[in-house]
């Protein structure tokens, strides 16, 4: 069920029924007998901060520091370090001593983290030389720029001089040269803070195992309801961390809802960009047909500089793009709503909203996506690509990994490498051989129905987009290329947040962007966790 919740996500979603998802997200946390693993066998938190011991035993968390950093954007990060209010070195190790502090071994616990970058205290020491380069006119100072920013990655993001492991134990030593992704964070001057925590394998693993658990990274827990709300999936660590503020911002990977599920279940800002717009070299695969990274913030204009600090061609967003952001609108709008999901008072009271925002809204006459042999896409996709990703190492030990490979190294010592099983990867093994031209025309055909979903909807009413609920549409858009941004809506009566989904036609994330900051002014609906502050 929870597979079928937050990974195939129309299976539900298209049946208008949030009271029904609503029930299972609820149910599925009651108490820790439903976790057979909850610390990591793997990990102990005085491995993941002993390059920093030192560093943190002199190191005081005062009020004014938190006061500069906690909740802050990028751009009021940048000009309290330039203002000389704070140093980069203070802000990587304020974060350093929060995960120390919550993150693992405790009562507040969230098991976000899988390890830290042994080099970023390094890092921050040179932009600190560097910021003071600019205060003497020496460099052009940007308030929107990455530089000295630590950010997270999720652990399938290959990550020179660091483990990248994809939550499973038999990658432990694996050590791989940088992602394209990652280059460019580095070319952007950002600090590789660590790596995050995930659903193994990018949650096509275990099937039945709760959203955010790995073997190396333990069970992810969500800041909002420890136990008792789902993380969401497989992005679960980053959206987690980023919900308690042990980054600036983290990058998640999506194939269908893995970056738009946790990012609403932890009140962030996600980003599921236009398949192919960033980079997918050196990322841990489901389907490099639909795999995308994407960035996750506790704010659009976070979200926006994280991106483009990703991209190849940094002219798509530009810093004016990003300094009018507040003045962003949905007026003359015209979205489409799906009339089931307002049920849920948030998203009933997020439509009225954007209608007093000044856009037009559309109800949606029921109509579902016809996405038969999406499981078998994955599959076959998978059951090619993850041995083309061991290949392209060029690391003679995993020459020849496959999936079969994987299962056969998980069952020497299935206690703790596979508690929950491994039957998702059991069903790559078993999917039939497609031929090349079989497997591209069930793409083929699987896009066409997703864009004609949409495409229907779009021409019969002259919609601009879509409002939807967390990660509800996730599949249908993930199939058509269609991008998505999530946004936070609000909590429910039990505390669980929800977010506002907008959905656009293929490479429109400016427009997405400009709408969810739009809804973002006006709403202001995040909160930090209880107990984080």
């Amino acid at each position: 069920m929870r597979f079928i919740l937050l990974f195939l996500a129309f299976t539900v979603w298209s049946c208008n029924s949030p009271k029904a998802v609503n029930e299972v997200s609820q149910s599925i946390n009651q108490d820790d007998e439903q976790f057979k693993v909850l610390d990591s066998r793997f990990l102990k938190k005085e491995d993941i901060i002993a390059p920093f011991k030192d560093d943190l035993s002199s190191f005081r968390e005062s009020e004014e520091l938190k006061s500069l950093i906690l909740e802050k954007s990028i751009p009021e990060i940048q000009q309290a370090v330039y203002d000389g209010k704070l140093s980069y070195q203070q802000l990587t190790l304020f974060y350093i001593n929060r995960i120390a502090k919550y993150d693992r071994e405790n009562r507040k616990s969230l098991n976000s983290v899988i390890a830290l970058n042994p080099q970023a205290m390094e890092d921050a020491y040179a932009y600190d030389l560097r910021i003071d380069e600019f205060r003497r006119g020496e460099g052009k100072f940007n308030p929107y720029s990455l530089m000295g920013m630590p950010i997270l990655l999720k652990d399938n993001i290959n990550t020179e001089g660091m483990k990248t492991t994809g939550g499973a134990a038999v990658l432990k030593d694996l050590e791989p040269q940088n992602a394209r992704i990652v280059q460019r964070l580095i070319e952007a001057d950002a600090i590789i803070l660590g790596k995050a925590n995930l659903s193994e394998w990018a949650y096509f693993f275990c099937g039945d195992c709760p959203s955010g658990y790995s073997a190396m990274g333990g069970q992810t827990l969500n800041p909002y309801g420890r136990k008792e709300i789902d993380t969401g999936g497989s992005s679960s660590g980053s959206g987690v961390a980023i919900a308690a503020n042990f980054a600036v911002a983290a990058v998640g990977s999506e194939t269908a809802g893995s970056i738009l599920s946790p990012a609403s279940q932890n009140s962030v800002v996600g980003l599921k960009p236009s398949v192919g717009t960033l980079s997918g070299i050196g990322i841990i695969p489901i389907s490099t047909y639909l795999d995308t990274a994407g960035p996750m913030s506790k704010n659009v204009v976070d979200n926006v500089i994280l991106m483009r600090g990703m991209l190849s061609d940094k002219r798509m967003f530009s810093d004016l793009f990003i300094a009018n952001l507040g003045t962003s609108t949905v007026q003359g709008r015209v979205f489409g709503v799906f009339p089931g999901y307002k049920k849920n008072p948030l998203y009933a009271s997020a439509v009225e909203q954007i209608i007093a925002l000044g856009a037009t809204v559309v109800e949606l006459e029921e109509k579902q996506p016809q996405l038969d042999g999406f499981v078998s896409l994955l599959n076959v996709d998978m059951k090619k690509d993850l041995p083309a990703y061991f290949m392209g190492l060029g690391l003679p030990e995993y020459q020849g990994w496959d999936v079969a490979k994987v299962m056969e190294l998980n069952k020497a010592d299935s206690l703790n490498y596979m508690p929950y099983g491994q039957r998702l990867f059991q069903g790559i093994t078993d999917e039939k051989d497609y031929s090349p031209a079989e497997s591209a025309a069930l793409k083929t055909r699987l896009t066409t129905q997703a864009q004609e979903y949409f495409d229907y909807y779009i021409q019969s009413h002259n919609l601009d987009g879509f409002l939807s609920v967390n990660n509800y549409n996730a599949a249908e858009a993930a199939v058509a290329f269609y991008p998505a941004i999530t946004v936070p809506m609000g909590y429910d009566e039990n505390g669980q947040p929800f977010g506002l989904t907008f959905i656009a036609p293929t490479e429109e994330e400016k427009m997405l962007y400009q709408w969810a900051a739009a809804y973002e002014k006006a709403t202001q609906h995040r909160k930090m966790p209880k107990g984080y502050n």
